[in-house]
């Protein structure tokens, strides 16, 4: 069997033919291959904000790579940001069983109902609520795009379980809404010491549940979440389609909620708009105050901006700071990116705008070649002035077939999406089907010159 350095030193090959040395250097280089254990590859980043940007951007890449080199494919990568070598979980977050057993004094199925101050000290003491304590409301700038937002997290943060609960917090990839889960987490605990606040992914949740079931330990796990004061679970959205463990988490919020504890959600659209969700925790998810974060207006991405690089000791000329928080609109990830990119860049040449044009376009260029399904099908749907519903449906009217069909074909060519995926996702068709599909455009392509203008057309604004 391959070592886990070999394994990934091969897979860099494969990603340094797929990307530009600039990229190749910055975000692969420092990578450390920390193991491979069962079909879990583990790599090394520097920072969580590394971590989050090679997954948004390069994960597909980076696992095909996986797969193909390892001859395994179920791997799972699994990010290991580095951190104070004085944490307790050295950056890892623990499953419930791994820090709690049904003997701990803890939560048991006897003593779920009691209130923090009748926890010994020493088990406050022992609790991570998994918080970044660098996300807080002082570097969560407030615009125009957030303030409701902002204004509302406050008042959770002082008064949880009062009302505002749960909290949904909704909008596109990039505008906040992780920090201000952190940022209401961190207030909490500051203001509210007794309380038992937890921070975690709905990803990550999943994976324990999962496990939780294969251990026979599914009890145990329910009643530890049941325990905690204030639970926020970030991109709920990843719950979609994962009925037992909605059914799980429809018991752990029953109880909460019942008990007066906050729940906090973020996902990337509104709860209504999630495909997936079973219907008695769609209702339980709009019972409380839903509010969308909007994308950063100008003197937010100037606020973001001079944070950052205030925050890495930098010194730039205001005409470069306008320049990006002018361009790049869309996204705070990208804001911080260009600035960490720009600081490695300076190693090599001077810190100006010419400079900083090429390392905008650079990130601008990454961006526009983001096509994902959701976006294929919206913008698809909007073309041809149909639902998308419409689209999933087994309607054979003429203009929604077409829809459906040039919505396949596209996901098919500019994602990296199998046929099967592609028919799950689209309407719940099968293999056979999207293959008809992409055959009847390609025909249709070659034939009718309208038809090909069309498509062409929708390409340019999926590349927009």
């Amino acid at each position: 069997m391959k070592s886990h350095g070999n394994i990934w030193n091969q897979c860099l090959e494969i990603v340094r033919d797929n990307v530009s040395e600039n990229v190749f250097g910055t975000w692969f280089t420092p990578v450390i291959p920390y193991k491979y254990e069962g079909n879990d590859f583990i790599i090394q980043v520097p920072t969580q904000f590394f971590y989050e940007f090679l997954e948004e951007h390069y994960a597909d890449l980076i696992y095909q790579a996986l797969a193909r080199v390892s001859g395994n494919p179920d791997i799972h990568l699994i990010y290991r940001p580095v951190v104070d070598s004085t944490s307790p979980n050295k950056g890892r977050v623990l499953l419930p069983s791994e820090h709690l057993t049904v003997n701990d004094n803890l939560y048991t199925a006897k003593n779920l109902n009691k209130s923090p101050n009748e926890l010994t000290d020493s088990n406050l003491v022992a609790w991570d609520a998994h918080l970044n304590a660098h996300l807080n409301f002082k570097n969560y700038f407030e615009g125009t795009s957030n303030k409701a937002a902002r204004a509302i997290a406050l008042k959770v943060a002082q008064e949880p379980g009062k009302d505002f609960n749960p909290y949904f917090i909704y909008g596109a990839c990039g505008v906040g809404k992780t920090h201000l889960c952190h940022a209401i987490g961190n207030q909490i605990v500051e203001l509210h010491p007794d309380k038992k606040v937890l921070y975690i992914s709905a990803h990550l949740f999943q994976v324990q549940f999962s496990d939780a079931r294969l251990k026979n330990t599914s009890n145990d796990f329910v009643h530890f979440y049941q325990g905690v004061d204030v639970l926020i679970l970030d991109d709920i959205h990843e719950l979609a389609g994962k009925t037992k463990t909605q059914d799980a988490f429809f018991h752990i919020f029953n109880h909460l909620t019942l008990n007066g504890k906050q729940i906090i959600f973020t996902a990337d659209k509104a709860p209504a708009q999630i495909e997936g969700l079973e219907d008695r925790l769609l209702s339980r998810l709009i019972s409380g105050l839903t509010l969308e974060l909007q994308k950063p207006d100008l003197e937010l991405r100037k606020k973001i901006l001079y944070n950052k690089i205030k925050q890495d000791g930098l010194t730039i000329a205001d005409d470069i700071i306008n320049y990006i928080a002018e361009n790049v609109t869309d996204h705070v990830r990208n804001l911080k990116g260009i600035i960490t990119s720009l600081v490695a860049q300076s190693l090599f040449s001077k810190i100006d705008l010419d400079l900083t044009k090429r390392v905008v376009l650079q990130t601008t260029n990454v961006k526009k070649k983001e096509i994902t399904l959701d976006k294929i099908q919206d913008i698809v749907s909007s073309y041809f002035k149909v639902n998308i519903n419409d689209i999933h449906s087994k309607s054979r009217k003429r203009e929604i077939v077409q829809a459906r069909q040039v919505a396949m074909f596209l996901a098919k060519k500019h994602t990296k999406h199998s046929f099967s995926h592609i028919g799950l996702i689209i309407g719940k068709r099968d293999h056979a089907t999207v293959t008809h599909a992409c055959k009847t455009v390609q025909n249709d392509l070659s034939t009718d010159k309208g038809f090909k203008a069309t498509v062409l057309e929708i390409e340019t604004r999926l590349k927009n």
